[in-house]
């Protein structure tokens, strides 16, 4: 016992002098301390620091002067301190009564400059990557950028380009970083494989797909870029398509794509397993809840017995039949499909089971991932808000309500538990893309007002400051033309699901015999009805003003060239002009103030490529509100698609119209007023080539009724790959068009001749072109009238753009 006092009083008085011998220098290092020991500061000193206040630092960590800290207080502002990102290195000692806290700062970015790059422009690679101006320098976001840039070359298919990063030194802490891009050769991909299908040949389901074969197009299509992702969603696509065709069992085994680094080209091969097809069964409605009768439920159900499975016809009925639940007050109702395979006869029999779910309320709805897009563009889309029953039927139609705004590449939509057991929160993911375009071209055309060459380029931007709303500008004209309009639509009109915008335009026309001015405005309301019906209204505005060319007077006879040319141009030429041309031009400036309706049936599998469904619109005018004009038009047109062969691929379609304008109180229908013959009511004639004529102007003057009917069938080019676009058609035409109200000198009381006034039909039969191309879809027709009158105007080809609906 004595010797171990003596050992304690030594160890006590050799500390005690070292203590008397370097007052002050004894230092603790608190990141050593353990957490149950505990300590005090007078002061927190901050060192190292140059741009961040010394006050911002210190407010980030918890430990405060007079009071009490442990060594897990320590590392915990350590942490703190570098999750701001502001510091590169954190170091906390304590000394004496004080705490250090030494720190490095990072250096901050002054610019973030690409070099090398010409395929991927600057601005879709400052969108990708994490460094920006004013932002704090590290390794780990430049590594992290190059990675970025790196993807941003795969999605336009060069998975050889490299990249590399260089730091330049500015002084006072901060840097420019540049990162040089080798952009590499461009992948292409070589072949699409299909193995395993039996039911639909590759070709068709090519064209399901978006991955597609390298092609002379494919530099402007960009349709060939291989991705992961992208061959994700193309399996997504072949499970919708088969599920809607009766191949219930269908499976994606296997897909993948295999890259020859020799040619720098992709070879895909998707693996399928399609099963047997499989019709509807028996198809009931069943309700375990009291009140509601599943007999009064049968009508909404769209899946019928006999008919061919279909997924879709499937959710159609799953979605009617809940909101007719929740619309009779349950709010938390299930609808349940219970299908049950009969593999003898390949049925398929389905019960809708209404069930009273558990409640579960909406307790708040996230998105993220939208830097650009605002909220509300994305919630609006959503039938459901905080608060609000929870109902998954409803939360997909909003999914394929925000995927139809094309404003995102990827929108997913997940749950996640709320504060209390009954709450969920929604979570929208989106991946956002460009929305603005620039785009300038040429085309030609053989029919219209004005055939020939023409040029036209526009600025369109279909998400407007984040908004969710259209504007587009546009110009363009040919060697007779000119045309300019501007365009704007809010989709939520005062927050609702209306489309509210308006057009501003202006035409000219320079015409064989006389011009034309017109200059006009357009205010439209869209309202959808239904999920395939829609309105819109409009008030129109426009006035048209007109003048014989510089070759005719005001009467329309001839007139000298100039002075080298005293001789008016002889009888018999471009200036014999009808009288009803002569009497519209006559009446000066022409005011017209109309209203108009239009409603639109749409069930189109794909308004691209059509397949099956029925479009159908009409549509009716009244003019008279002001202005000079008053009549009222009615026009309809529908068609209806069929495939014919899904494995072959084509396709059947029949179109019917028709169109009456009367004039009412004072009013006359001037020449101008009338409906006029085009391709998109017969083939094989002229622009305004068929209807009452007048001989003594070699003009015809148009009509106040059509009707008209086509039947076509089209299908795709053998030899030709799909990739290109192109498919045929053969079609058989009828029309007519009769009665006119300008067989009449306007004010005296004699009549000038018009003939071919009454119903007489036309019919053409003949073979067309379609393509789909960057520039939109073109078709070139050719036709041969087997049914004409004399008078009719022949055009056998026709070339423009394609105008289905």
């Amino acid at each position: 016992m004595k010797a171990a006092s003596k050992f304690l009083s030594a160890a006590s008085a050799a500390a005690l002098s070292a203590a008397l011998v370097v007052p002050g220098a004894f230092t603790v290092q608190m990141m050593s301390v353990s957490a149950a020991e505990a300590a005090v500061v007078n002061r927190i000193e901050v060192r190292g620091n140059s741009r961040i206040d010394a006050d911002t630092i210190r407010s980030q960590i918890a430990i405060k002067p007079g009071r009490t800290f442990s060594g897990s207080d320590v590392d915990e502002a350590v942490k703190t301190l570098f999750a701001t990102g502001m510091f590169s290195d954190v170091r906390i000692n304590q000394v004496g009564s004080s705490l250090v806290v030494t720190v490095s700062e990072h250096q901050i970015v002054n610019q973030v400059l690409f070099q090398g790059n010409k395929k991927v422009k600057d601005a879709q690679l400052n969108a990708a990557v994490q460094l920006k101006p004013r932002s704090p320098y590290s390794q780990a976001s430049v590594d992290a950028d190059i990675e970025a840039i790196k993807d941003a070359y795969r999605r336009v298919g060069r998975e050889e380009a490299a990249v590399t990063s260089q730091v330049v030194d500015l002084g006072q802490n901060r840097v420019n970083v540049i990162y040089n891009v080798n952009e590499g050769g461009r992948t292409k991909i070589a072949a699409v494989n299909f193995v395993g299908n039996q039911a639909f040949s590759n070709r068709r389901l090519s064209d399901v797909i978006n991955t597609k074969r390298s092609n002379f197009l494919s530099f402007m299509l960009r349709d060939d870029v291989y991705s992961e992702d992208k061959l994700r969603a193309d399996e997504e696509l072949l499970r919708r398509f088969y599920y809607n065709r009766g191949y219930a069992d269908f499976q994606v085994v296997s897909s993948f794509g295999e890259l020859d680094e020799a040619s720098n080209q992709y070879t895909v091969t998707i693996t399928v397993d399609e099963g047997p097809r499989y019709t509807f069964g028996d198809v009931s409605v069943d309700s375990s809840i009291p009140e509601i009768d599943p007999n009064s439920l049968q009508s909404l159900v769209q899946s019928r017995s006999g008919s061919v499975y279909s997924a879709k016809a499937v959710e159609d009925s799953l979605i009617a039949l809940t909101e007719r639940v929740a619309e009779r007050g349950y709010a938390f109702a299930q609808v349940t499909p219970r299908g049950d395979r009969n593999f003898e006869n390949r049925t398929i029999s389905v019960v809708y089971t209404v069930d009273q779910g558990a409640k579960a309320y909406i307790e708040r709805i996230e998105i993220r991932g939208n830097s650009r897009t605002r909220d509300y563009v994305i919630r609006r889309e959503f039938d459901l808000s905080e608060g609000d029953a929870f109902n998954q039927v409803l939360v997909q139609r909003a999914k394929k309500r925000i995927e139809a705004l094309d404003y995102f590449e990827r929108v997913e939509i997940s749950t996640a538990p709320g504060s209390e057991p009954d709450q969920v929160v929604l979570v929208v993911d989106v991946v956002e893309k460009s929305t603005g375009e620039f785009s300038i071209g040429a085309g030609y055309s053989t029919g219209g007002d004005t055939p020939g060459a023409s040029v036209q380029g526009s600025v369109t931007e279909r998400n407007f400051l984040g908004r969710g709303q259209y504007i587009r500008l546009s110009a363009g004209g040919g060697k007779d033309s000119r045309d300019y309009m501007v365009s704007f639509t809010e989709p939520y009109f005062l927050g609702r699901r209306i489309a509210a915008g308006f057009d501003v335009y202006k035409s000219t026309r320079e015409y064989r015999k006389y011009d034309s001015e017109v200059t006009g405005a357009t205010v439209r309301f869209g309202l959808p009805i239904t999920e395939n019906v829609s309105t819109q209204l409009a008030y129109n505005y426009s006035q048209e003003k007109y003048k014989f060319t510089d070759r005719c007077d005001s009467n329309g006879n001839g007139i000298a060239d100039g002075p080298g040319d005293p001789d008016p141009i002889p009888s018999g030429n471009v200036c014999d002009v009808s009288q009803a041309i002569q009497d519209a031009v006559d009446q000066g400036t022409w005011a017209k103030s109309s209203i108009s309706a239009n409603l639109v049936y749409n069930t189109i599998d794909d308004m691209k490529s059509p397949h099956y469904g029925i479009y159908a619109n009409f549509g009716t005018e009244v003019a008279g509100l002001g202005g000079d004009a008053e009549f009222v038009k009615f026009t309809a047109r529908g068609t209806v698609y069929q495939t014919l062969s899904e494995e072959m691929d084509i396709v059947g379609l029949v179109t019917a119209g028709a169109g009456h304008v009367q004039s009412y109180g004072s009013g006359e229908l001037r020449m101008f007023d009338h409906f006029k013959s085009n391709d998109r009511i017969i083939r094989g004639f002229d622009y305004n080539g068929i209807g009452p004529y007048d001989p003594a102007g070699d003009e015809h003057l148009g009509g106040t009724t059509y009707f008209h009917a086509s039947a076509e069938a089209q299908f795709p080019l053998p030899v030709i790959p799909e990739s290109f676009g192109l498919r045929g058609a053969v079609f058989a035409d009828a029309a007519t068009l009769y009665g006119n109200k300008v067989d009449r000198h306007i004010g005296q009381p004699t009549e000038f001749d018009v003939v071919g006034t009454s119903m007489k039909w036309r019919a053409s039969v003949g073979v067309g072109l379609m393509w789909a191309s960057p520039f939109g879809p073109l078709r070139i027709d050719y036709a041969v009238p087997v049914a004409k009158e004399s008078t009719d105007k022949v055009q056998e080809f026709n070339f423009g753009m394609s105008t289905r609906f």
